[in-house]
């Protein structure tokens, strides 16, 4: 079976979330606290599906906690605060090497915003870069 293709998002909004945060959450969906089932089967009429929606505000508010306590984990395995610090200016200064370097072109064009969360590695940068730079060889005059 092929592996899934790997899509990284850029833009502003949602961030990007470390794989391992992804396969917790996985897990979890496909068995909904140990009743054997993912929420997306349960019968809408089931006692269980009524208190998840009785208590969707409170189950959003945990998932957001929830999934910010694993990412906040995450990046203490990963070296903490000051190595997102440095893993961060690595990957913005290849994008903006990228800009100072197109002749005023990625102005000219309105501009370009990418967001380089935490999550977004300096692989998936380095795909972002390849894009920039095949655009511009494109569509430069």
């Amino acid at each position: 079976m092929d592996a899934p293709r790997q899509v990284v998002n850029f833009g502003p909004g949602p961030a990007k979330l470390p794989h391992s945060v992804l396969l917790e959450i996985q897990k979890e969906l496909l068995d909904y606290k140990g009743v054997g089932i993912s929420v997306l089967e349960m019968s809408h009429r089931s006692s269980d599906f009524a208190k998840i929606i009785n208590n969707t505000e409170n189950l959003v508010r945990e998932l957001l906690i929830y999934v910010m306590g694993l990412v906040l984990e995450w990046i203490k395995n990963n070296g903490g605060a000051a190595a997102m610090e440095k893993l961060s200016s690595i990957k913005s200064q290849t994008i903006y090497e990228i800009i100072d370097n197109s002749q005023g072109f990625y102005v000219s064009v309105g501009g370009i915003r990418a967001s380089l969360y935490n999550a977004v590695t300096i692989e998936d940068v380095q795909k972002l870069a390849a894009f920039m730079k095949k655009f511009l060889e494109m569509h430069q005059l």
